[in-house]
């Protein structure tokens, strides 16, 4: 991710700092609303405030509004959380006043049950700890400097919870570290936090983390000026600076399973971009060499359209591993827009093709819309250059990485940068959500009509078993099914699905290719009977096998 630094957050969560003030200001200058969490929210802070620390508990907005209101009230709990009189659920702390003179450093203990605690030299190692360097210390100018030591437990205050997070947070426990009344940043000898932790599984890798509030709409972990050494049953945080943290455990793969994935990818690719050309060529051939009606030479052009999108974004797939990491920026962000591109037209097309069989299948109208066919090209290739040049004129693009359990980049990317993580949510994730829905809705309703119709003995000529099943299958793979793996492998993925995934889509196309010949060719008598006599046969109740 594209990160900021941690000053920023302490900026925002010691008092008298400009960034909470200007915060808190908004709401006095009447950029926002006033009120959060049904509390009207005033530019000046009045009272002792702690009253707003079981705010979260009972008003979930709080940790998730982008509002100048709540994100001012979010401000005043972080200090809050930090004073010395805090009483609350889920939160333990240790107050300490260690002279600036100090000659050793201080070390901590802390656990998510038993909260923080002088270091004991008879501990046996299985809590956590915190080690503060002295430098610390001497560079203020108060003789003697309180340190304040927090140990919150986010499941039951309700904060430190990230929109769209993937990432687990360890034993739901956050560590805050407040030293005197000043920003501490920029430290040459760092603080280090050691969470404990069993052995981790191997595809879950550890990140040190820190709170930052300007991140996002409502806040999100950083991991910038902090270093991560993972071990087996602990992991060590060193960091520049004081504020929240914690230990994020990511979703990751083992270096093996990567580049094997890696491998099965770029080879399926290139044999799939083969078998695109092959069906290309096909349709044209079986569409110059045969008359079909208008209705099935329409279908032939769609699924040279779709083919058509599979090729170009397995080409994009092969010249981004190939190139990028070696690229200039410039030159790396054309080919990010372009492999977004050629997905989204993919996607367009897949939902294109359900359209279709909407209107041959449940409508059972034929289509006599002037150029229909070019104007659905209009549609498939355009659309996508408009979502593709909105989000390239934002900036949206540029080197991505993918990392292993180890920390090891596996691959570098040309794509979507993490810090527009929102636009492939929505862009992607979204679309191809709502196109999944009513593709597979679809085919349900195509598959009973089929099965109803192979009943009662509308279709003549005795279709085999074996090819209603063969279309049934083209059918859910030419609606996309096959991309909803993506969804599986959110959060922490097995390696099976991870598999699965990569192979049956970089497959795609030799499915189609096998599909579109055993369905259209050589028996043309049978193909247009399965499109075309079938709807004249019962035009309310029939349905094709297109």
């Amino acid at each position: 991710m594209n990160l900021f630094l941690g000053t920023i957050l302490l900026l925002l969560v010691l008092p008298d700092v400009a960034g909470v003030n200007e915060r808190c200001f908004a709401v006095g200058r009447g950029d926002d609303s006033r009120s959060c969490c049904n509390v009207t929210v005033e530019p000046e802070k009045r009272g002792s405030g702690l009253g707003i620390l079981p705010l979260p508990q009972r008003c979930p907005e709080l940790g998730r509004s982008h509002s100048s209101a709540c994100a001012c009230l979010r401000d005043r709990w972080f200090r809050e959380v930090q004073g010395l009189h805090s009483r609350l659920v889920g939160l333990k702390k240790l107050l300490l006043n260690v002279s600036r003179a100090a000659i050793r450093d201080v070390l901590i203990t802390f656990s998510p049950t038993e909260g923080p605690s002088m270091l004991n030299t008879t501990e046996k190692g299985k809590a956590g700890k915190i080690h503060l360097p002295r430098e610390i210390f001497r560079s203020l100018s108060s003789r003697i400097v309180r340190v304040v030591v927090t140990v919150l437990n986010i499941q039951q205050l309700g904060m430190f919870k990230e929109v769209n997070q993937a990432g687990q947070v360890l034993d739901n426990t956050v560590v805050g570290i407040t030293v005197g009344n000043t920003s501490i940043s920029g430290l040459r000898d760092p603080v280090q936090l050691t969470f404990t932790h069993r052995q981790l599984p191997r595809d879950v890798t550890p990140q040190c983390v820190f709170w930052d509030p300007s991140k996002g709409q409502a806040g999100g972990w950083s991991s910038s000026g902090c270093d991560t050494q993972p071990g087996d049953k602990k992991t060590v945080c060193s960091c520049d600076h004081l504020t929240f943290f914690t230990l994020l455990l990511n979703p990751a793969l083992d270096s093996s399973t990567a580049q094997a994935l890696m491998a099965v990818a770029t080879t399926g690719c290139g044999v799939a971009m083969a078998f695109s050309i092959f069906t290309i060529a096909f349709c044209l051939f079986i569409r110059c060499r045969f008359r079909f009606e208008e209705t099935v030479r329409i279908n032939l052009g769609l699924h040279v359209n779709l083919v058509g999108s599979l090729f170009l974004l397995n080409l994009a797939f092969l010249l981004n591993s190939g190139l990028s990491g070696r690229t200039k920026p410039g030159t790396c962000k054309v080919l990010g827009g372009f492999t977004h591109y050629c997905l989204l037209c993919c996607f367009t097309w897949t939902a294109l093709e359900g359209c279709q069989l909407y209107l041959l299948f449940v409508k059972v109208l034929g289509v006599y819309i002037h150029h229909y066919l070019a104007k659905l090209c209009l549609l498939g290739w355009g659309l996508p250059v408009l979502v593709v040049g909105v989000a390239g004129a934002i900036g949206s693009y540029g080197d991505y990485s993918i990392h292993t359990t180890d920390h090891q980049v596996i691959a570098h990317l040309c794509w979507i940068t993490s810090e527009h993580v929102l636009l492939h949510y929505i862009t992607n994730c979204g679309y191809f959500g709502l196109i999944f829905l009513f593709n597979m809705a679809l085919f349900g309703v195509v598959t009973q009509k089929s099965c109803s119709l192979q009943g009662t003995g509308a279709v003549q000529g005795g279709r085999k078993p074996w090819k209603v099943a063969l279309v049934a299958a083209g059918l859910f793979c030419l609606l996309g099914a096959t991309w909803a793996l993506a969804f599986l492998t959110h959060g922490i993925s097995s390696a099976p699905v991870l598999y699965l995934f990569t192979i049956l889509n970089s497959l795609q196309g030799i499915f189609i290719f096998i599909w579109l010949v055993i369905l259209y060719y050589p028996k043309t008598k049978e193909t247009t009977g399965s499109l075309s006599h079938i709807i004249r046969h019962d035009k309310n109740t029939t349905v094709s096998q297109e």
